[in-house]
């Protein structure tokens, strides 16, 4: 479903995002990205949403070659992937039935279609209640659950996350990340970017370690910074 292939991505000649990275994410899988601030995982996603081109190799996407294509092409490559980004980007006129709606609208989705697939994901994240508020009006956790909301209504075959829990409490955080693994169990590839320790030492999940750009580890069930304790290891909540 996602494929690294020797890539490389510099920002001018002293700064190395990522160095000879390989990769590859299978469908259905979820797969945490961990390191250090700068580590290369917020890139990892831009790439494979477009939002970049590697300097050196190749990234392949749902069987497509995303450093090729063309611009024009680019909107229909993000219509099958789904972002959850930390800082939200929630559009503060429009309610939060109106901000899940949009990314429908931009596809051409018909009236019916529509309110039939914003209420079944507002459903899905527990805010079918909060369909008239305005970001404004909803706290971070609320907000977090509406960018999931609208990452999924487009039912994409890639979910990215950027550091979703970076704004959240503990609690808040480990039910998001409970509602993304629901979402995995589904069917969709979950690909979360994330400093919070304890969240993947909670899920049983693989782990993919980046240090300064380079990919330095690369296991299933692991905790963030290595191999669990046996009482430790166990499915998640």
């Amino acid at each position: 479903m996602i494929e690294f292939h020797g890539v490389h991505k510099a920002y001018g000649k002293r700064i190395k995002a990522l160095s000879d990275v390989s990769l590859n994410i299978a469908k259905g899988e979820f797969v945490f990205l961990v390191g250090p601030s700068g580590a290369g995982k917020s890139t990892i996603l831009r790439l494979v949403y477009a939002a970049e081109q590697p300097s050196e190799g190749h990234v392949v996407v749902d069987g497509r070659r995303v450093d090729t294509l063309r611009a024009a092409s680019v909107p229909y490559l993000r219509r099958n992937l789904g972002v959850v980004f930390q800082d939200f980007k929630l559009l503060p006129r429009k309610t939060l039935w109106e901000n899940v709606a949009f990314a429908l609208e931009v596809t051409g989705a018909r009236p019916g279609e529509m309110r039939r697939r914003v209420g079944a994901v507002l459903e899905l994240v527990g805010l079918r209640g909060r369909a008239r508020a305005y970001p404004q009006e909803m706290s971070g956790g609320e907000q977090q659950r509406a960018c999931l909301a609208r990452a999924m209504v487009n039912s994409p075959k890639i979910l990215l996350a950027d550091e979703p829990t970076g704004n959240l409490d503990p609690e808040t955080g480990t039910g998001l990340m409970q509602a993304l693994w629901d979402i995995s169990l589904m069917g969709t590839t979950v690909v979360v970017a994330t400093h919070a320790h304890s969240i993947v030492d909670t899920f049983r999940c693989r782990v993919v370690r980046l240090d300064r750009g380079h990919l330095i580890s690369d296991s299933v069930g692991m905790g963030y910074w290595g191999p669990l304790e046996p009482e430790q290891d166990g499915p998640p909540i």
